[in-house]
């Protein structure tokens, strides 16, 4: 699974995840484009580091976290 280094625009539309919970702990953020799938911390909005994926390494990326092989 390789990670993309994508330019994420500005304006993209980024949505919390329904998993993160409301006070203001595990809070994940995406972004979905045709070109790239990005991910980041919603706590600290645009100063956020980005993970973005090319959308067939993204879907892998989920599958992989979905079933635990991604977990410490």
């Amino acid at each position: 699974m390789a990670a993309l280094i994508a330019h994420v625009q500005p304006d993209a539309n980024w949505r919390k995840s329904t998993y993160s919970n409301t006070n203001g702990g595990a809070c994940v953020e995406v972004a979905l484009s045709a070109e790239s799938s990005a991910i980041r911390d919603s706590k600290l909005g645009q100063a956020s580091p980005v993970l973005a994926f090319a959308p067939a390494a993204f879907s892998t990326f989920l599958y992989e976290l979905k079933a635990g092989r991604l977990d410490r």
